[in-house]
């Protein structure tokens, strides 16, 4: 019996991590309505990797990580996780959820770029079509946040950060895989870059010991259970399984989906230029999963 294409079995992901890190961004302004940006990381954080963790135990899973992947396991962590996690909240505090979502994920852009630029992994034609169809989607929807990005400079500063850790952690992870189950080395990502974002919080963070309201504890579980715990194993699979191009353009539909999630919870704006963007994104995304083509090595 023939085994599925790495496509096949990969495109149930990516409609999971579409829906799943797609509808979160409208809950980060509540999620830090009752306590700090550092203090909701690093709960939501801890408590996903833990999760993690005791689901794979459950499962008998081994948790222990090979000695030669844990600098891998650091460095991605440090450079995704912790980067991704504090600047994209900041930028979606400061400036609309769907905005921020959208700076964020420039990511397929600058993880192109990096590999090309770096590792000399050109992307073939039907691949760089892909992606320069993301990217004159994802640059309407920021044409569109203009007014945004000028009365909060920093948000889009702290956009488009998150976007580059996310591509460098991506990258670095697809270059030198863990040999170890999603489940195992997400979990553990999620413990490491939990050490960081925790010391942060104890210094920047709230200051006084204090029970928030029921509704902000439910976001809060809810964001550390779903986007990033399910999300992250599901991200981390994509990563397993396609070309390092292939698997950052699969995440080019998440900001669509939260611009429609924005304009529905917060009204954010959804008109003609938000729909030939969503369909340049959507065009991107089939382009590159239908038949991607392999990067090509260029000369040193």
């Amino acid at each position: 019996m023939p085994h599925p294409s790495p496509l096949k079995s990969a495109l149930p992901l990516v409609v999971v991590l579409t829906l799943v890190w797609g509808t979160t961004w409208v809950l980060f302004p509540y999620a830090v309505r009752e306590v700090s940006v550092w203090t909701f990381r690093a709960v939501s954080i801890t408590f996903a990797g833990l999760s993690l963790l005791a689901l794979a135990a459950l499962r008998g899973l081994p948790l222990s990580i090979p000695r030669t992947s844990w600098p891998t396991l650091v460095g991605a962590a440090l450079v995704y996780l912790v980067i991704w996690n504090i600047a994209s909240t900041f930028a979606a505090v400061l400036i609309p959820s769907g905005q921020a979502a959208i700076l964020g994920f420039t990511m397929p852009l600058w993880a192109t770029l990096i590999a090309w630029a770096f590792w000399g992994e050109r992307p073939s034609l039907r691949l760089g079509l892909a992606v320069a169809l993301g990217g004159v989607g994802v640059g309407l929807l920021m044409a569109r946040g203009a007014n945004a990005y000028a009365h909060a400079p920093l948000g889009f500063a702290l956009g488009l950060l998150a976007a580059l850790g996310w591509a460098l952690g991506t990258l670095l992870l697809k270059r030198r895989p863990i040999e170890a189950p999603p489940l195992v080395h997400t979990g553990w990502q999620l413990l490491v870059a939990a050490v960081p974002i925790t010391a942060a919080a104890l210094y920047f963070g709230d200051r006084m010991a204090f029970m928030p309201s029921w509704p902000s504890i439910a976001v809060i579980a809810y964001i550390a259970l779903m986007p990033m715990a399910l999300g992250n194993v599901v991200w981390f699979s994509i990563v397993r399984v396609l070309p390092v191009n292939v698997a950052a353009l699969s995440s080019v539909m998440v900001p669509v989906v939260a611009m429609i999630v924005g304009a529905i919870v917060h009204q954010e704006p959804l008109g003609l230029i938000q729909l030939v963007a969503m369909g340049c994104c959507a065009a991107g995304l089939l382009l590159a999963l239908t038949k991607p083509g392999h990067p090509v090595k260029t000369a040193a």
